[in-house]
């Protein structure tokens, strides 16, 4: 019996997935060649097909210190793109490479950097308005989780955008304690040294 490496006898971390993928009969016979050759499956040799190919899939170009152009391949930022949760990836994806995103994921990426529920910030010394940064650090991701699917439902349609969270869009002065609060704020109120918008 042929010894098998360590990564074949290993169980996989995590559930695959199955993807029906179509081949023409020239490429699917060659292909189950080079799976034998590899003393593979079929599916087993797609995946690691696949998994080599990341190495040679180049995102962008980066200058290095000594003004030399490196290649990123996937394959290099793979560890930061990946994450278990999809909210969680999805932004490492949208703040990273925007241009990747399909119609539906930057409709979904113009819904979150414009709510200010999800993201830590300041209100303006002198306009008083509430504002962030869309970055990582500042993102609250355990309300993006909570909230996801509602933001695809709306994206997609299927829900109103009304039902998104709102927050406090302009922070009460004591110099003006009567001030409406804006539409986005659902009427509450807000302790003068908060920094938080909801």
């Amino acid at each position: 019996m042929a010894k098998r490496s360590a990564r074949e006898v290993a169980p996989k971390a995590g559930k695959s997935e199955i993807v029906t993928i179509r081949l023409e009969p020239k490429l699917r016979y060659l292909a189950e060649i080079a799976a034998r050759k590899h003393r593979r499956s079929l599916s087993s040799y797609i995946e690691w097909a696949i998994d080599q190919s990341l190495s040679s899939t180049v995102l962008d170009d980066r200058v290095e210190d000594d003004f030399s152009v490196k290649s990123v391949s996937l394959a290099d930022v793979a560890k930061y793109l990946w994450d278990v949760d999809e909210p969680d990836r999805f932004v490492k994806l949208a703040l990273r490479y925007p241009e990747l995103l399909t119609h539906e994921e930057q409709i979904i990426w113009k819904l979150v950097r414009e709510n200010g529920t999800l993201w830590r910030g300041n209100y303006h010394a002198k306009s008083g308005e509430f504002t962030w940064k869309a970055c990582e650090e500042d993102l609250v991701k355990e309300r993006l989780r909570e909230k996801w699917e509602l933001f695809c439902a709306v994206a997609a349609g299927n829900a109103d955008r009304s039902a998104l969270p709102t927050w406090l869009k302009y922070k009460q002065t004591e110099k003006e304690p009567e001030q409406k609060p804006s539409a986005k704020s659902g009427g509450r109120d807000l302790d003068p040294e908060d920094e938080i918008p909801f």
